[in-house]
């Protein structure tokens, strides 16, 4: 435990990258860009980016980060990592926003960027892809209005230390692309053969100091988020 504390950052970082790229020996990442007018068929969503203290900078985030996606050939078997196409979100070409980070709103390089994990889920979801890791928000900040995405249908992102990993589950290939209008994002996702859209539902509970959504794809529950209740902060 001490050593958590006295070990600097950056060097934290590097192992958990280290520890991060030995675990990921046993998969096939995506990774080539490739045109091919075959991708006829699509499964989509619609999400409004909401205006706030950080509208221009998030997003500059998602599209930066979209361009970075778009074009990437998943094949059979292989494997979607978010941040091993994104990328350090530290470099240049990122901007301030906002973040969640240990329960508290803060501001951070590439803040708000986890609303194009966030949509890039959801649509996995929709096609049923296999999901390998994604990880929740620890906090519940937003009322209603404010959501961009269903409670128990965000995913954030942490680099280092949180992913978000799915799986192409068919066999043939798939890629995503994106379309921007106004403050809203499209994300689709592309196929050469058509994908039923799976039937969704998130359903909640609320316990003491926190919320626990089930999310239903089919009718069944395949996945559980829970989040802690505070007050929102803006």
């Amino acid at each position: 435990m001490i050593l958590k504390h006295i070990i600097p950052s950056k060097i934290k970082l590097h192992l958990k990258l280290y520890l991060r790229y030995f675990n990921g020996l046993k998969y096939d990442f995506a990774c080539t860009k490739e045109e091919n007018k075959n991708f006829s068929f699509t499964i989509s969503t619609l999400q409004e980016i909401k205006k706030g203290k950080f509208f221009e900078n998030k997003t500059h985030n998602i599209i930066t980060g979209a361009q970075k996606i778009e074009n990437i050939t998943i094949y059979p078997n292989q494997v979607f990592s978010f941040w091993r196409i994104i990328g350090n979100p530290n470099s240049k070409i990122f901007k301030v926003g906002r973040n969640i980070i240990n329960g508290k709103v803060s501001e951070e390089k590439a803040g708000g960027i986890c609303q194009l994990s966030s949509i890039l889920y959801v649509t996995g979801i929709k096609a049923n892809l296999k999901i390998i890791e994604r990880h929740n928000h620890s906090v519940d900040i937003y009322t209603e209005e404010e959501r961009f995405t269903p409670l128990g249908a965000d995913a954030t992102v942490v680099y280092g230390s949180k992913d978000l990993m799915f799986q192409n589950n068919f066999d043939f290939p798939i890629r995503f692309n994106f379309v921007f209008n106004s403050n809203y994002i499209t994300c689709n996702l592309e196929s050469l053969n058509p994908i039923k859209e799976t039937e969704l539902e998130f359903r909640r509970d609320y316990l003491e100091g926190k919320i626990l959504v089930d999310t239903l794809v089919n009718k069944e529950i395949k996945y559980q988020s829970s989040y802690k209740l505070i007050s929102p902060e803006h």
